[in-house]
């Protein structure tokens, strides 16, 4: 793993409430100096970032029905539309746990299936080829049993990752949930790992279990002690 790939797996993010446009300056300069695969914001702050990273290869997410995951399925997709139309290319939204746990399957994959579509018709109506679609399945609330199904959700409603937590339950990402959903999905689809995630050797772990992105707003901190380790100044 160089330091340069570890980049690619991070999806740098700032979804604090609290958020101000200066904050979100200082990440999209952060996203530029380690070359990280994205910049994750609330959807007020899409055309922001869009205009600040417009001439990198840096991705631009954003959140949908977040962090509940119970809006209704025609606010997620006006909310994914809105959010690609503004200059997102990559969307997180949250399952709809509810229905999952009433063990209403179908209710759950026509929702994600409504997002993937208005992902791509957006997509095709500002000229991408392809709009990133992750699903947070917020493993803390499920039963193993749960995780498996709503992996399986994910990857028969079309869409391109599971995702394992908004980082607002009380609970973040776990390596054996990671574990877990790539024993369903395989090399299916991605896997992100997300909430809670805060250290080099969590990002390394989840990695090995199988994540293929990470969701963090510690990844310059992560990077700095990643490259610390590789000039021998950190013990592994």
């Amino acid at each position: 793993m160089t330091s340069e790939k570890l980049a690619k797996h991070i999806d740098h993010t700032i979804l604090k409430t609290q958020a101000t446009s200066e904050d979100i300056l200082l990440v999209c300069n952060e996203a530029k100096k380690y070359s990280f695969a994205t910049v994750f914001v609330n959807s007020y702050f899409v055309p922001f970032v869009d205009r600040e990273l417009r001439e990198t290869n840096i991705g631009v997410g954003t959140v949908v029905g977040f962090p509940l995951g119970a809006s209704s399925s025609a606010v997620k997709c006006f909310e994914t539309e809105s959010g690609i139309l503004n200059g997102a290319n990559e969307i997180d939204m949250v399952i709809n746990l509810g229905a999952l746990k009433d063990g209403n399957s179908k209710e759950v994959y026509l929702d994600i299936v409504a997002v993937v579509e208005s992902a791509r018709l957006a997509g095709l109506k500002v000229g991408l080829k392809k709009v990133i679609v992750k699903v947070i399945i917020e493993t803390c609330y499920l039963t193993d049993n749960e995780k498996r199904e709503a992996a399986k959700i994910v990857m028969e409603a079309g869409a391109d990752f599971v995702k394992t937590s908004t980082g607002f339950g009380p609970e973040g990402a776990k390596v054996e949930d990671v574990a877990l959903i790539k024993e369903v999905v395989g090399n299916k689809l991605g896997i992100k790992a997300s909430g809670g995630i805060k250290t080099c050797e969590q990002v390394l772990s989840m990695i090995e279990a199988g994540a293929t992105r990470i969701g963090t707003s510690s990844s310059v901190e992560i990077m700095e002690n990643f490259l610390k380790r590789a000039k021998g100044e950190v013990r592994s």
